[in-house]
């Protein structure tokens, strides 16, 4: 709730209307009547589909994708993430490019393959990342600390 996905939308307008070739995805919050009831994951494209909802208690929905109050819809996100991702890593490396991931997260990081293409991209030669990770609470997550702890990547807090 500090603004990772503001910035992200503003930088990714700029650098669009500069004519940078850039390609990625965004997670939105939902709302109804005031309250947050989920994510989407919006891609630059303009394809959108639920990350996760708040499940209701009576709910027999599979526990193992759960963050907090929300369940998440890892077909939904790998559906929109991957076939992005796998496009931008397949990518000729004479067109830099710049990926926008937001967020590497907890919910995100349900996906093994979702794991894996992060980590094509970010090994990939002609790709720059923009991406937003968490500040670290509780449990490490895994690909979170390796990324932060690149040699080549600079980590801005926002506050």
């Amino acid at each position: 709730g500090v603004g990772k996905t503001t910035l992200i939308q503003k930088v990714t307008q700029a650098l669009k209307s500069s004519g940078i070739p850039i390609d990625g995805f965004y997670t939105e919050e939902v709302r109804e009547g005031g309250r947050r009831t989920g994510f989407d994951v919006v891609t630059l494209s303009g394809k959108r589909g639920p990350l996760s909802r708040v499940s209701s208690d009576s709910s027999t929905a599979r526990r193992e994708y759960r963050v907090g109050q929300y369940v998440v819809d890892l077909v939904s996100f790998e559906q929109l993430v991957l076939p992005m991702l796998r496009n931008v890593n397949h990518g000729s490396d004479a067109e830099k490019k710049i990926c926008v991931i937001d967020e590497i997260g907890k919910m995100e990081l349900f996906s093994q393959d979702f794991i894996q293409a992060v980590r094509q991209t970010l090994t990939g030669s002609g790709t720059v990342v923009l991406g937003t990770i968490p500040i670290p609470k509780g449990k490490p997550l895994d690909l979170v600390e390796e990324i932060r702890s690149r040699k080549d990547v600079k980590v801005f807090n926002v506050s």
